[in-house]
């Protein structure tokens, strides 16, 4: 009997259990704080100062001109506006997580965060965005708090697409169309509108350029009277499109493109998926965003840097308004920079033509940028707000490498996710002198860390199935190519050979049946025995090291397994060929139709399956979905897993989300071994005679990345970063990530330490420093000054080289570090060979040996330092 927990419980798993490393205070949380006196909470605990505030002079000068502004009124109110003209992608997300972040940080001056579409081109819109933009927002939200909980802000309930985490129900630009008008008929009273009548080419030629002033038009002089009349006829269809526009009138000669005298009203003769006919004419974005803003009392409008040279035409509009009494307050708009992904595309024309040209299955196809998508593949929310929030906000824009998101997936997905044994290339093994109808039941635990997701029935019997890369074939083609040997490092299974099964028992390979026309392995007949039941060895005999995952024949679940992977294979897609269809890899889909899981994974699914179609059927809310996606698995030594949409209960199919490690890494350059200099080293050391390269070659420099960064909680002078070093367990799994205690506080801004690669020694005894154990060390280089005027800067790394990698010293052999340096003669080399790096004057980090002077190299090239020269590594 399989032992299952049910799926109520098992929804456990799927609630963000994983709490994202909060946005660190930025420019624009100080803009807020400075102007209305009010400290966020919730965010970063990171020191501020003068020189270390994570501020550039553009942002600064930012502040200035937005500080300055009038005082603000009412409670502090964020929005996400977008249009409802395609569909959400990771582009948006950090525009949807950062709104309601700020919103969420500043709840002591009541934040709040509203949802708005901003439907003014009717040409391009649809319910069908519409639905899918507000089911992307209520998903990428899903695990947090919301505004004003199921209350629509009026004392009513929030039903049908006005369920959701923002303030209110949900808003439409479209709801305020008699306003805009409104405003822009106060405009023309003010002679400060007018109605053209150029065409699109004569307008753009009458603009002018970025170094030579615009014309005005002929008709910008009509009286008010004529202005009115015309615009009266433009609303009432007494025109056709592109007859008339309305425009602003500010100033031609204006350096601001965006300033001379811009379209702010056309006709267009099309139905509005929410006005249906009410309307023939339409507002430009530019005119009734600020409005929009203002009338729902938005006090801080943060839109990306495209949206920069626009503000002065916001603040226009939104000016005038507040003057006119037409709304009560003015918002403040503050950009920030876009986020930009490897290995990817987001522009919307791109999207469409992957979709239309068929090179995925739709705008959900789980290899897609877009929010439908990630969902589909199973990337949990949690994991897209964490990579956000790591990615901090700043001004500067900066193209950001895909594996930061696969590693905020894996880091989520990891604790998230419950473990479970599939075989994707299934081997057939049928153990010789087992019972045949005996089948014996193994009781192991769900998640290996999280005891409250309880356990599961893992079931043995005569017949199993194990990868076929498990099983290394000595006599057949594989171990033809490899000389009749295994390969090196190779602990699973071989002919005549033992292996453990996991939870189970040490099995031994006696005969390898093959297929008659291809000689390949179709069967192992092995020996089980029955002493090393459950992980025992017996007194006396060897450890067996080798151990593997397998599914029980009789009750496995066979089932299709999609393994995606990143959809472009290069990380500007068309740079090179000016065509980012040329970039497409052809490997990012492999379909496995042959998987079988244990009978837990299937349980569960048609489980969730169930549960889905009666939610369906009693039409639960909108805000409460549940997804296929949300049943996660690490397919132990595989990847984590998630079930798809198109599963049924006689066809169940998995989406790989994401690999155990970075499979996107360059492999490390092969060196010539020089073997010859390896037996002299190694004969210096066995003599006592090991001299200053030796010791360089114990030391274990590695690459890590900077996870996370905080302050120390009991020591101003340290930080605590979080390193993902490449560690690995046994089963090639990744480990926790390291601790590191460092004295770089106020040395380096927290926003320059996360993503960060950087050079660690990874095996120093680990230390307790002011109550927190450190088991790395940061390398850093120094321009020897004292406490405040010391200039420190990280060794740095080429982003291509994989965490883990050892660092090596030019034409020396690989290094061979020692397991941990903790004896007092061993933690002295470590202080021979620091005191010998140092920072050449071209700025590589360098070795100095008896006079030559060798580099710190990776893979990828030498380590550098940003700026020193000249100066000590330590």
């Amino acid at each position: 009997m399989v032992n299952l927990v049910p799926i109520a419980t098992l929804s456990l798993l799927f609630l963000p259990s994983v709490a994202s490393f909060a946005y660190a205070p930025n420019f624009i949380t100080k803009i807020i704080e400075q102007s209305t006196g009010i400290s966020p909470v919730g965010l970063a605990e990171v020191p501020r100062n003068d020189d270390d505030a994570g501020t550039t002079a553009k942002e600064e000068a930012a502040e200035s001109t937005i500080i300055n502004n009038k005082p603000l009124k009412g409670p502090i109110t964020t929005r996400f506006p977008p249009e409802p003209n395609g569909y959400l992608h990771l582009g948006h997300a950090k525009a949807v997580s950062f709104n309601f972040a700020v919103a969420r940080a500043f709840s002591a001056g009541g934040g709040r965060c509203h949802m708005r579409l901003d439907d003014t081109n009717p040409s391009k819109e649809s319910e069908e965005y519409v639905t899918s933009i507000l089911e992307d927002v209520r998903w990428i939200q899903r695990g947090l708090e919301g505004f004003g909980g199921d209350n629509d802000g009026s004392g009513q309930q929030k039903k049908g697409e006005n369920a959701g985490p923002w303030y209110g129900n949900v808003r439409k630009t479209s709801d305020y169309f008699e306003l805009i008008y409104d405003a822009a008929v106060m405009l023309i009273k003010r002679g400060e509108a007018y109605v053209d009548e150029l065409t699109a080419d004569e307008m753009r030629e009458y603009r002018g350029t970025l170094t030579e002033g615009g014309k005005e038009s002929p008709w910008r002089e009509r009286s008010v009277e004529e202005n009115f009349k015309l615009f009266e006829g433009m609303r009432n269809g007494s025109y056709p499109e592109g007859k008339y526009v309305l425009r602003a009138k500010i100033s031609m000669s204006s350096p601001n493109l965006n300033l001379r005298d811009p379209v702010i009203y056309r006709i267009k003769h099309e139905s509005h998926q929410a006005t249906g006919d009410a309307w023939c004419i339409y507002p430009m974005y530019d005119f009734s965003h600020p409005i929009a803003d203002a009338v729902e009392g938005i006090t801080h409008s943060l839109c990306t840097l495209e949206f920069e040279d626009h503000r002065p035409l916001y603040d226009w509009v939104a000016e005038r308004c507040l003057d006119a009494g037409l709304v009560q307050g003015q918002p403040r708009q503050i950009e920030f920079s876009r986020l930009n992904l490897k290995y990817t595309v987001l522009s919307k024309r791109k999207l469409i033509k992957l979709v239309e040209d068929k090179h995925v299955t739709g705008w959900d196809d789980p290899r897609m940028p877009t929010l439908s998508g990630v969902r589909r593949r199973g990337i949990p929310p949690a994991a897209i707000r964490l990579f956000c929030e790591r990615m901090g906000i700043s001004k500067s824009d900066s193209n950001i490498d895909f594996t930061i998101m696969e590693d905020c997936a894996r880091e989520v997905l990891d604790e998230e996710s419950p473990r479970a044994f599939a075989i994707l290339d299934p081997l057939k093994v049928t153990i010789q002198n087992w019972d045949d109808s005996k089948l014996e039941d193994f009781v192991v635990p769900r998640h290996p860390k999280r005891d409250e997701l309880g356990e599961r029935t893992v079931p043995f019997g005569k017949t199993v199935y194990i990868e076929r890369s498990d099983f290394f074939d000595l006599e057949g083609s594989e171990g033809a190519a490899n000389g009749g040997k295994a390969p090196k490092g190779f602990k699973r299974l071989l002919p005549d050979g033992k292996v453990r099964l996991k939870y189970a028992y040490v099995i031994q390979c006696n005969e390898v049946v093959r297929d008659a026309t291809t000689n390949e392995p179709v069967e192992l007949l092995c020996t089980y025995f029955p002493e090393t039941r459950a992980g025992v060895t017996p007194e006396g005999e060897a450890r067996v090291a080798g151990i593997i995952q397998w599914v029980e024949a009789s009750t496995a679940q066979k089932c299709t397994v999609m393994q995606y992977d990143r959809l472009f294979k290069t990380e500007e897609p068309g740079k090179e060929t000016g065509d980012f269809l040329d970039d497409i890899n052809p490997d990012s889909l492999k379909v496995l139709d042959a998987v079988v899981v244990e009978p837990s994974v299937a349980s569960d699914a048609l489980d969730l399956l169930k549960t889905i179609e009666e939610s369906s059927i009693a039409g639960a809310d909108e805000s409460t979905k549940i997804y296929h996606s949300s049943l996660t698995y690490q397919f132990e030594r595989s990847g984590y897993y998630a079930l798809d949409s198109s599963s049924t209960d006689k066809n169940l199919v998995f989406n790989r989300i994401v690999t155990l490690r970075d499979t996107w890494a360059p492999e490390p350059q092969a060196r010539p071994q020089q073997k010859e200099q390896n037996k002299v080293e190694k004969t210096k050391s066995n003599t006592g005679e090991a001299g200053a390269v030796e010791d360089a070659r114990r030391v274990a420099l590695r690459v890590a990345t900077i996870l996370e960064a905080a302050p120390h909680p009991e020591a101003d002078s340290l930080i605590i970063c979080k390193l993902d070093c490449g560690d690995t367990n046994e089963a090639r799994c990744p480990t926790e990530p390291r601790t590191v205690v460092a004295g770089l506080a106020g040395k380096i801004p927290f926003d320059k330490l996360v993503g960060r690669k950087i050079v660690c020694i990874s095996n120093l005894k680990p230390a307790k420093m002011r109550g927190i154990e450190s088991t790395a060390m940061l390398l850093a280089a120094s321009d020897g000054k004292e406490d405040d005027e010391e200039t420190v800067e990280l060794l740095d790394v080429p982003d291509s080289v994989p965490n883990g990698e050892l660092i090596y010293f030019e034409n020396l052999p690989p290094c061979e570090p020692d397991d941990m340096l903790k004896s007092k003669g061993a933690l002295k080399v470590w202080d021979r060979v620091k005191s010998n790096l140092k920072v050449s004057e071209s700025g590589e980090a360098t070795y100095h040996d008896d006079g030559v002077v060798r580099k710190l190299m990776t893979s990828a090239g030498p380590v550098t330092v940003s700026s020193l020269t000249n100066c000590l590594i330590g």
